[in-house]
C-alpha cells in the first residue's frame, strides 16, 4: 500500500513538473509572437542606405548566397553580448549588412564600434525608417535571406553565432 502511494506521489511529482515546462515553453512562444507580430515575411522589403564606411548598400532582389540582415542599436545590452558573433558571421559571410536602429548619428554609432573594439557592416537608421520598413520592434533582430529573395528566417532577441550560422546554411539549401 505505501509503495502504491509513493508511486502516485511520484507520478503526480513529475506531471506538475511537465505542466510548469509546458506553461514556460507556451509563455515563451507567446512573447516570440508578440514580438514577432509587425515583422515583415515572404519577398524580403528593399533596403538602401550607406554604410559607415561610406559604401552605397543596396540589398540584393536574388542574392547569390543566403543574407544575414541584423538590426541591433548601440543601447541594447543583449545586441553587445552577440556582436562578436555578428562580426564572425560578417567575417565569414561578407554580404552580411547590419542596420543600427535609432542608436544615433553616424558619428555616434562609428564611436561606440571602435570603443567596442566591433567591424561590420553597418547602415545607420538612425530615424527609424528602415527599421519600420521591416516591422522591427525590438532588437536585437535577424532575418535571413535566401538565394530566391525571401525571408528565411526571422529571430528576435539573443541568438547564437551557430544558429545563425546554420540558418544561413538551411537557407542556401
Amino acid at each position: 500500500m505505501k509503495k502504491e502511494a509513493n508511486s502516485k506521489s511520484s507520478a503526480n511529482k513529475w506531471l506538475g513538473y511537465a505542466l510548469n515546462v509546458l506553461v514556460f515553453v507556451i509563455l515563451i512562444a507567446g512573447i516570440r509572437v508578440w514580438q514577432q507580430r509587425d515583422m515583415v515575411s515572404g519577398a524580403a522589403p528593399a533596403m538602401q542606405g550607406v554604410t559607415l564606411a561610406g559604401l552605397p548598400y543596396t540589398l540584393p532582389a536574388h542574392p547569390e548566397k543566403p543574407v544575414l540582415v541584423h538590426f541591433w542599436a548601440t543601447w541594447c545590452p543583449i545586441c553587445r553580448t552577440e556582436q562578436d558573433s555578428i562580426a564572425g558571421i560578417a567575417h565569414d559571410h561578407p554580404d552580411t549588412i547590419t542596420v543600427a536602429m535609432q542608436s544615433g548619428s553616424p558619428e555616434q554609432v562609428a564611436r561606440h564600434m571602435r570603443e567596442q573594439g566591433i567591424d561590420f557592416p553597418v547602415v545607420n537608421d538612425q530615424d527609424g525608417k528602415l527599421s519600420s520598413a521591416w516591422g522591427v520592434h525590438a532588437v536585437p533582430a535577424s532575418f535571413i535571406i535566401a538565394p530566391d529573395g525571401r525571408i528565411r528566417f526571422v529571430e528576435v532577441g539573443y541568438t547564437t553565432g551557430i544558429g545563425l550560422r546554420l540558418r544561413l546554411w538551411l537557407a542556401g539549401l
